[in-house]
């Protein structure tokens, strides 16, 4: 079965973006998130817009390092786990989840798996739009088999913090 990993980060917006329209994206992204139905067509349409731009903007190690460590994870993550890897982003970065799975069943894929390096519970992408999406994407495409490879158990992540902070008091 033709599989591919998908890596789920969070996005960070480059440092070059016009500052007046960082400023009104997060505006609206705000509105959006306390009362989406105070905003009117116009509103959503110019949202629609400023992420788009935030997320089609050229990206480079220098204005974006985030989005440059993440796509240094994914080929580390390629090399350890022999899958061929893509990053998406939940926000200020394209592409989004839902296009990268689209475009890994365009390519013949037949199971997708995603993974977030966001590895505790309660976080709003992890642990609610992540798998939001996963269901609808799962219902879109019935014949893939989609799988998230979250939550990690905390006895894990407690070693993997423990190890990292051996290194440090050596």
């Amino acid at each position: 079965m033709k599989t591919i990993l998908i890596l789920a980060m969070h996005g960070s917006p480059p440092n070059d973006f016009p500052k007046r329209e960082l400023a009104e994206l997060f505006g609206y992204h705000a509105r959006l998130e306390t009362a989406p139905h105070s905003m009117d067509e116009a509103s959503q349409i110019r949202y629609a817009e400023l992420d788009r731009k935030m997320r089609n903007w050229p990206r480079t190690a220098e204005n974006d390092p985030f989005h440059a460590a993440s796509l240094s994870l994914a080929q580390q993550l390629e090399a350890v786990s022999g899958l061929e890897t893509r990053v998406c982003f939940n926000e200020f970065c394209a592409p989004t989840l839902e296009e990268a799975v689209k475009g890994a069943v365009e390519e013949g894929f037949q199971r997708i798996a995603v993974v977030t390096p966001m590895m505790t519970r309660g976080g709003e992408h992890a642990e609610h739009e992540i798998p939001a999406q996963i269901q609808k994407l799962q219902s879109e495409f019935p014949a893939i088999r989609l799988i998230y490879a979250w939550p990690f158990e905390e006895t894990e992540i407690a070693r993997f913090l423990s190890a990292q902070v051996s290194r440090f008091l050596e």
